[in-house]
């Protein structure tokens, strides 16, 4: 690394480091986890001493093991800790399973206390579950905000790629961990050592609180054409009550016939087959992220009888969705699949 300049290293020698406890739930994201440790490791080093410290918790003390396989060793188990940490809950694939009653438990227990509780990834779950997070605005990756926001109802929800409501933090996963910690570091130290942690990371493009976690509609189709993308945010926003090609077609402002031709043009399929397509999306993660019924499921896709839905389902995904439910092991619930 680069020699590092000096104005990043004036932070006040009265502080006392801030601790952070890092709780890692089994088949937790590495990436998350990597992305909030690291600014911390790189912010001592910066300021030319400690200003941070942690430790690695997890359920049994002993050690946790991540998505992609690798194991670390923890130095706790569910203990007490101090009023002044700050708890990271890292969270990954199925959430639901390795939210465990103890997991809760120490949730709220160091709540009470006062504690500041974030969650990385999935690890919102953790917090939601724990009842931590009525009334507040957090975020969860964008896969998984479906299933959250059927057994959640009392969080609000947002597409942000990092958010801090009071003392309740919550990242989308990812690199967001990232944008999340410089933000936490200019907080306390102040924007001129937040920079060049950032600068040391290659991150050359922080983004905030105000910034989604997902690309922009032309930029996931691969097609810049405003009305296609204002056609396809309403079909997005219309789930559970479909509108009609058209009704699409004239709050855009054309005809049904220009609405047909613009999508064979760019998207090589009808407006009603990529409708079908979005809702069918939801409908498979709403029955591996949930234990809601598949006429439940159905419903809340826009199918009216599940004799449809199923026959949808199986021209689609070559399966029936009541099999899909059947292929999920142990107890279905928010975080089965996971994109990263």
């Amino acid at each position: 690394m680069s020699s590092l300049p000096r104005k990043a290293t004036t932070v006040a020698k009265d502080t006392a480091p801030r601790r952070f406890i890092f709780l890692l739930l089994d088949r937790f994201t590495m990436l998350s986890f990597a992305g909030a440790i690291e600014p911390l490791r790189i912010a001592n080093r910066v300021a030319g001493r400690q200003v941070y410290s942690w430790k690695l918790a997890g359920e049994g003390g002993v050690e946790a093991t991540c998505s992609n396989g690798a194991s670390f060793k923890l130095d706790m188990g569910l203990d007490e800790i101090d009023r002044e940490d700050t708890v990271l809950v890292c969270g990954g694939i199925d959430v639901s399973r390795a939210t465990t009653r103890g997991v809760t438990g120490w949730l709220r227990r160091e709540a009470r206390r006062g504690v500041v509780m974030g969650g990385l990834c999935t690890g919102a779950y953790s917090l939601a579950k724990a009842g931590l997070l009525e009334g507040r605005k957090a975020t969860i990756h964008w896969e998984n905000q479906d299933g959250f926001l059927e057994e959640f109802e009392e969080v609000k929800l947002t597409k942000s790629v990092f958010v801090i409501d009071g003392n309740r933090l919550s990242t989308a996963g990812g690199t967001a961990s990232i944008d999340l910690m410089l933000k936490l570091i200019a907080a306390d130290h102040g924007e001129d050592l937040a920079n060049t942690v950032a600068d040391q990371l290659i991150y050359s493009s922080i983004r905030t609180d105000q910034d989604t976690q997902r690309l922009s509609i032309p930029t996931r189709i691969g097609v810049r054409h405003p009305k296609l993308s204002q056609v396809i945010q309403k079909m997005e926003n219309n789930i559970e009550d479909p509108m009609s090609p058209a009704d699409l077609a004239e709050e855009v402002g054309m005809s049904t016939r220009q609405l047909e031709r613009l999508f064979r043009r760019y998207l090589n399929r009808s407006p009603k087959r990529y409708y079908m397509e979005l809702r069918l999306q939801k409908a498979r993660n709403l029955l591996m992220q949930t234990d809601m019924s598949v006429i439940n499921v159905a419903l809340a896709c826009g199918f009216a009888s599940p004799s449809h839905f199923s026959k949808c389902y199986r021209s689609h995904y070559n399966t029936t969705p009541y099999r899909e439910r059947g292929t999920q092991s142990g107890m279905p619930g928010i975080g089965t699949r996971l994109s990263i």
